[in-house]
């Protein structure tokens, strides 16, 4: 299908102000939108009230406001502009919400302005938390057991229903906002009223705790001709109980069989047709048991999102841009992918790497908040890592937090140097009770440390069933850490005789020359010279969409210390 040739001017809405949980991936998203629409004739109003952004530079759009977003302006602007039609699927939860607005005002009416991309249908459908549980029984797939409520006095009848501890999740939020857990009734009472106030129409889910199973996320695109195309699957390191913008999370996913995976496939693609997404992207997110594999369906946004800008960084195909398209008519066929330009953007990528993302929080200049990681997002921006292997993208990604840390540093031991390496699988740090007990409290409760406080359980000893006990962290991920922390004892049992092939493997698991030099008493230049001298440099490969099966055409690296 070619473009539409009734929309001459788009209107899109931007973000607004950067705030905890509504960030500048969707300044990037815009951006794209903006540039694609324009290179295909459209004439782009753009309104957004934060000036600090990319997208509205003089260049981005025909027409810039930067004006609050609040229905009265926007229909001022509409009014002067008249937009043939409205994309509201690039500018998070505040362009959604605003679109709903306008529409359930008669504004959209009045001045004749289309809905593109997701019709405010689909977005009630999907925002609402009784629509959205109405319309997957439907399809027959699995949610946790939840009800609505508007008042503290219909919460107390679900609770009463369903048991403790109980998922607090208010409608038309982004970022968790108002989301809460509850673990008994004084908790409960206060936490469902700030829910109620945090919600657009006073509405929360309260659902059954599924805390400590598996969490992932699927970014999915559909096109008018009903095709549909899995962008990216995304895994959750922490478990279910940490809002994914606070979650280390990696692509592809890494602990799901193949089975498990085409289920998990199916049922996103029954849930974007069924919610009636007509173009663009959506981000799908699932919760898998990790005993009996039971999957349930958690909720899914019908826009593109955090998740989406980190799937298009992580895959390399440009979901923001492709969904912009996708909305003026064109279908997954017709639009060339940038990269290879030569594959259809209906070729599904295929990633010969893995992508690990890591939240950015600042509590220290927030004295007063808690630290704890619950359902709603306090994570301050994130980093992405790429590398050969998880091992190696944690640990490049662990350095590019900007803490000063050089990789997968310990919190609690402050000189290693000094450690007798004990045989592999045992304990090489001596713990006593004192520092078991704090290893246990901060690997039960989330926090933005607890990667760290793993790698120091595992040198104090800690099998990994306890620590998989305590923390839910699957065991594939714990595995993978120790595998780290092991080969810390192997360079320090050959701190005075460090080989090529030593060196060559510390680098193929994320290991920096300045982590080294620290942990053998080296400088960082001693390490740079002898990596030198053994030749062991790092490779740059590309992010190309397609697993190097087409000749790719971007400028797009990762370095890597692979053969």
């Amino acid at each position: 299908m070619p473009k539409r040739k009734d929309i001459k001017k788009i209107l899109i809405i931007g973000s607004g102000p950067i705030v905890i949980g509504q960030a500048c991936e969707f300044d990037y998203s815009g951006s794209q939108a903006c540039k694609v629409l324009r290179q295909d004739g459209f004439k782009v109003i753009l309104v957004n009230s934060n000036p600090a952004t990319i997208m509205t530079d003089p260049e981005m759009a025909d027409r810039t406001y930067i004006e609050p977003i609040t229905i009265e302006i926007l229909e001022k602007i509409i009014a002067k502009e008249r937009p043939d039609a409205l994309l509201p699927t690039l500018g998070g939860q505040t362009a959604l919400n605003a679109a709903v607005n306008l529409a359930e005002k008669g504004i959209l009416k009045k001045y004749k302005v289309d809905v593109i991309g997701a019709d405010i249908k689909a977005i009630k459908k999907a925002e609402d938390r009784r629509l959205f549980k109405q319309a997957m029984e439907k399809i027959g797939l699995d949610l946790p057991k939840s009800d609505k409520a508007y008042n503290i006095k219909e919460a107390l009848v679900v609770a009463d229903k369903i048991g403790f501890p109980l998922i607090i999740r208010p409608s038309f939020t982004l970022g968790g906002t108002g989301g809460s857990i509850a673990y008994n009734l004084n908790e409960f009472k206060e936490l469902a009223k700030i829910g109620i106030e945090s919600s657009m129409i006073s509405e929360i889910l309260i659902e059954e705790s599924i805390a400590g199973w598996k969490e992932f996320e699927l970014e999915v695109m559909r096109d008018l001709k009903d095709n549909v195309v899995i962008i990216c699957s995304i895994e959750n390191v922490d478990p279910m109980g940490v809002h994914t913008g606070d979650s280390i999370t990696v692509a592809p996913a890494q602990t799901l069989t193949d089975k498990e995976y085409q289920k998990m496939r199916d049922a996103s693609i029954a849930c974007i047709r069924e919610i009636g997404v007509a173009t663009g992207g959506s981000n799908i997110q699932f919760a898998m048991h990790p005993q009996t594999g039971r999957m349930v369906i958690i909720e899914m946004n019908p826009r593109v999102s955090r998740s989406s800008a980190l799937a298009s960084k992580a895959t390399g195909f440009p979901i923001a841009k492709i969904a912009a398209k996708l909305a003026v008519g064109y279908t997954l066929d017709e639009i060339l992918n940038d990269i290879t330009k030569e594959t259809p953007a209906c070729f599904e990528p295929a990633i010969d790497y893995c992508v690990v993302k890591i939240p950015r929080f600042t509590f220290e200049k927030f004295p007063a908040s808690d630290p704890t990681l619950t359902v709603s997002m306090k994570s301050v921006g994130e980093v992405m890592a790429i590398g050969r292997t998880f091992k190696e993208a944690l640990q490049k990604g662990l350095r590019s937090l900007e803490t000063k840390r050089t990789g997968l540093n310990s919190i609690l031991f402050k000189d290693l140097t000094n450690v007798n390496p004990a045989p592999a699988g045992r304990g090489w740090v001596k713990a006593d009770n004192g520092l078991m007990e704090t290893l246990c409290h901060n690997l039960r409760t989330p926090n933005a440390e607890r990667l760290l406080y793993i790698g120091d359980a595992l040198r104090a000893g800690m099998d990994i069933d306890k620590i998989h006990e305590l923390s839910r962290i699957d065991r594939w991920f714990l595995y993978n850490i120790k595998e780290i922390v092991d080969f810390e004892k192997r360079l320090l049992a050959h701190k005075d005789n460090i080989t090529r092939p030593l060196l060559t493997a510390a680098k193929q698991l994320g290991f920096s020359d300045m982590q080294i030099a620290a942990l053998i008493q080296k400088t960082e230049e001693d390490i740079r010279l002898l990596r030198k001298s053994f030749d062991i440099k790092p490779d740059f490969k590309l992010v190309d969409t397609c697993a190097a099966e087409f000749k790719a055409f971007t400028p797009y690296y990762y370095s890597t210390y692979d053969a």
